[in-house]
């Protein structure tokens, strides 16, 4: 038996894969199970099935987005939900990993790339989100809220609807009143400074440094009639001065990398005021440190990488803070990927349109694959609350429950 067939019968035990090499020979691996899929593939040469053996992840994904390995039966969502069932990440079966030499390459170039200076973080950003606001306006919200939604009733409920739920979920934990000062880190395209502002009346700094993504927020600001009291920045956090009494940080976490959590940390709290509270809403991993896989390195956030809870304690641990509050969402954002990947999808000719069809793929299996890893892989996220005064919140969290109920759904 092939090396090939060996990993194959290994990694698809449940559902079926059904395997056409380039000679032409064909195999079926695994067993029909009612939950799980069944899914057809072709190798278009002899070298794909090597490059699969020796990184899985890296090696299906470049076979993919280049056309060399075909999807006969189901699709590329398919494919990875099969795969990831059968391994998932609480059996921690090894399959999917790279072997012991693409590991210690991967492992050598992520350290390196997590030390995200000033200079090279600009870079980083620009390779994601300047690569043209109309890619995101085919498969996120109204409100282009690009990280995890929150979902009441994710069989019933709307990607919209659960966004504005979601910026409900995080508005309630920043207990803010009128005419505070609250300090956005990773705007986006500004829907959350301008809901926080809409919702109680606080006045926004919001900080990016994407171009596409401040150009656009700052015209939103303007279109609402609120740009004086929400106002956007092309600034790293760490050349921020001033204070403010909230900050809320939602999916900007990732991108600062492990040797620069303590400088996040530091200075957030010389930004916020004695009494003021912080809101980080960031993918994180449910197991131990690990390193950023390759093909998301490499394709899709340069310079990025996923936390531990642990490692994020270490940024903060000694600046006397409190964590007054952690919560862990699940399978929110793999409900949330979905939505992001049947949209983009139902507009496949438009994004090949506007770029070409290797990108349509790789853009598909990023979203696909990460759909995958918060359904059965390690993926989670975390919302944790932070304070530099014990008495700063209310002593149970009964106030969050009550204040999420009053706003939600009502702007």
């Amino acid at each position: 038996m092939a090396l090939i067939d060996r990993f194959f019968s290994r990694a698809f035990r449940r559902g079926t894969l059904t395997v056409t090499y380039a000679d032409g020979t064909v195999r079926t691996f695994g067993a029909p199970d009612p939950d799980h899929p069944d899914v057809a593939i072709r190798f278009a040469d002899r070298a794909t099935p090597g490059r699969i053996l020796r990184d899985p992840a890296l090696g299906v994904a470049e076979a993919f987005i280049e056309g060399r390995l075909t999807i006969e039966r189901g699709d590329v969502m398919a494919l990875l939900a099969l795969a990831t069932k059968n391994n998932r990440w609480e059996a921690e079966t090894g399959a999917l990993d790279p072997n012991l030499a693409a590991r210690s390459v991967t492992w050598v170039r992520r350290k390196l790339d997590q030390f995200n200076r000033t200079r090279v973080s600009r870079q980083n950003v620009k390779h994601h989100y300047d690569i043209g606001n109309q890619l995101y306006d085919l498969f996120l919200d109204e409100d282009r809220q690009y990280s995890c939604a929150y979902f009441l009733d994710p069989d019933n409920e709307s990607l919209e609807q659960a966004q504005l739920d979601k910026k409900a979920h995080i508005a309630a934990k920043l207990a803010l009143k009128p005419d505070m000062r609250v300090l956005d880190i990773g705007c986006g395209w500004g829907g959350m400074a301008l809901y926080l502002h809409r919702t109680y009346g606080v006045d926004v700094l919001g900080i990016t440094l994407s171009d596409e993504q401040i150009r656009l927020a700052r015209e939103r600001a303007v279109a609402a009639g609120v740009a004086d009291h929400v106002k956007f920045e092309l600034i790293d956090y760490r050349n921020l001065t001033g204070t403010f009494d909230r900050i809320v940080s939602v999916g900007m976490f990732e991108h600062v990398g492990p040797p620069q959590y303590r400088t996040f940390f530091r200075k957030c709290r010389d930004l916020l005021i004695p009494d003021g509270v912080m809101l980080i809403h960031t993918i994180g991993r449910a197991g131990a440190p690990g390193v950023t896989d390759e093909f998301t390195a490499r394709y899709i956030f340069p310079g990025g990488y996923i936390p531990a809870l642990s490692e994020i304690a270490k940024g903060y641990e000694g600046l006397r803070y409190y964590m007054t509050d952690c919560e862990v969402l699940r399978l929110h954002y793999a409900y949330t990927l979905r939505d992001w990947y049947d949209r983009a999808t139902a507009n496949r000719d438009k994004i090949v349109a506007l770029y070409d069809e290797p990108f349509f793929r790789m853009w598909t299996f990023y979203l696909a694959g990460s759909c995958v890893s918060f359904l059965y892989g390690g993926m989670v996220n975390f919302q944790l609350q932070f304070a530099r005064d014990r008495n700063a919140l209310p002593i149970t969290r009964d106030y969050m429950n009550d204040e999420e109920r009053r706003i939600a759904r009502t702007v």
